[in-house]
This record gives C-alpha cells, sequence and structure tokens, in this order.
C-alpha cells in the first residue's frame, strides 16, 4: 500500500492510549457534548495526539477525527484517502472506570477502510491489519500472533458479541435466527478484536453509530478474514455526506449462510 508506515500508525495510536492513562491517573472531569455524549480531558489530549501526529507523518492526508471541526462535505467529497480516528473509543466504559475502551485509527480509500489500527491502553496491546495486510494482536513486549476469525462448527451454538453501554433494540429478535446464541457485552471497538482473533462469531449493532467508532475494527476484521456490511449486505461506506451510520453486521460465518437474509 503507497506510502503507508504502518509501524508510525501503531506508535501513534500506542502514544495516544498512553496519554489516556496518565490523564485517568490525574483524575476524570467528564463533561457532556452538545449531542450529549460525554467528552474527557483524556479525548482531547489523545485527540491532539493523533491529529498532530498524523499530520507531521502523512502531511496533506486529511483527518476526520471525532474530537475536532471536520470540513463540510463540500471539501470532503473530494477526498481519495483520509484518516478516520477516534481518540477515545468507549468514553462511557471510561469514565466508569473499567478497561475497555480504547484508541481507534483508520485509513480510508475510496469510502473503503484499507488499515486499521486498535490500540487497548489498559492492556498495552495493539490490533492492526486491513484488506489484504494480515491482522495482528502485538503484546506489550513486541510478541505477535496472527488473527484469523473463526467459524462456527456444525452445531456450535453461536457466539454475539453486543454493546455493553448501548444496547441496540430488537437485537434478542434478530439473533433468534440463529437458534440458541450466548452474548458477551463489552464497550467500544474491542469487539471487532474480539471477532478478528475468533472469540465470537457475529456483531451484530441495530443502533446508530459513528463513522470513527468502527472504521478500524472494519478493517481489522476484514484482515481477519472476516466480513462486514449493512444489514442488507451491502457495502458499508465511509467519508459519507453524515458521518451516523445504519446499522451493521460484522461476522465470521458463510456469507451465503441463509440465516444472514
Amino acid at each position: 500500500m503507497r506510502g503507508l508506515d504502518r509501524e508510525a500508525l501503531m506508535g501513534l495510536a500506542r502514544l495516544a492510549g498512553q496519554a489516556i492513562l496518565e490523564c485517568r491517573a490525574g483524575g476524570l472531569d467528564v463533561t457532556t457534548k452538545a449531542d450529549g455524549t460525554p467528552v474527557t480531558q483524556a479525548d482531547k489530549r489523545a485527540g491532539e495526539i493523533l491529529v498532530a501526529g498524523l499530520a507531521h507523518i502523512f502531511p496533506g492526508l486529511p483527518v476526520i477525527c471525532e474530537e475536532t471541526a471536520n470540513a463540510p462535505y463540500e471539501e470532503r467529497r473530494r477526498y481519495t484517502r483520509c484518516f478516520i480516528v477516534d481518540p477515545l473509543d468507549g468514553t462511557k466504559e471510561f469514565a466508569a472506570g473499567r478497561e475497555d475502551f480504547c484508541v481507534c485509527l483508520a485509513l480510508v480509500e475510496d469510502g473503503r477502510p484499507v488499515y486499521g489500527v486498535i490500540a487497548a491502553p489498559v492492556a498495552d496491546r495493539l490490533y492492526a491489519g486491513g484488506p489484504g495486510i494480515p491482522s495482528l494482536r502485538r503484546e506489550s513486549d513486541g510478541t505477535e500472533q496472527v488473527l484469523r476469525v473463526r467459524r462456527p462448527g456444525a452445531g456450535e451454538t453461536i457466539i454475539a458479541m453486543a454493546s455493553r453501554s448501548h444496547p441496540s433494540p430488537g437485537l434478542a429478535d434478530w439473533l433468534a435466527r440463529f437458534g440458541e446464541v450466548r452474548t458477551i457485552n463489552r464497550g467500544s471497538a474491542l469487539k471487532f478484536c474480539a471477532l478478528a482473533q475468533g472469540d465470537c462469531h457475529v456483531y451484530p449493532r441495530l443502533g446508530p453509530t459513528s463513522e470513527w467508532d468502527v472504521a478500524a475494527g472494519h478493517a481489522l476484521v476484514l484482515g481477519a478474514g472476516g466480513v462486514m456490511t449493512a444489514l442488507d449486505g451491502s457495502p458499508f461506506p465511509y467519508n459519507k455526506p453524515e458521518f451516523l451510520n445504519g446499522p451493521f453486521l460484522a461476522h465470521s460465518l458463510d456469507p451465503a449462510d441463509p440465516r444472514l437474509g
């Protein structure tokens, strides 16, 4: 992939994650944004690190970030490549003192995610990959493992990921198509990591998300051999006129599985 310094991107995401932990050690200062969602100094500090770092490493490449003002669509529509970042995904989990929050950084080309990095600060763990770039998990000691999604065996109970803080209305009814299902509740984009490393089989999201919530995880799942689409099987695009997403399904099932219909 032209001009992609993957090590620099992983290092930058890890640096933002370290800043988040430093902010938490200094005490939480949760406020509410105009859209009613929580924000902390850690969100802002991590955003500053990511935006400045990307401008230094990839000068001239636009950045779409949850915590900054973004260009209007009349300008964005001309982007052929851009970064989409969420400096602190899972702010509710972070504010509640839990560990399932992360840093999300994705490179998008022509509306498709081509590379994603997710940093899990508490575990000091990195996940990265994309289409044609095998997804990996890197531990704090530098050891790496290539990730692959896992299809369920014959008769195996389907394992589904679900949001801890943002439950999807109607999710139980939607999952009923699979018969018996075991559901794991987790916060943030770490649900994509669970799918990529074979801990679950499906991650359906019926409620709204924003592009920065899912772009990095989408890339990671593709790099691990998984699939992510809108619920009707159509492509799931980025850099849309509005950043709000519709429902989606990320999974490891055979795309011809009739239960997906």
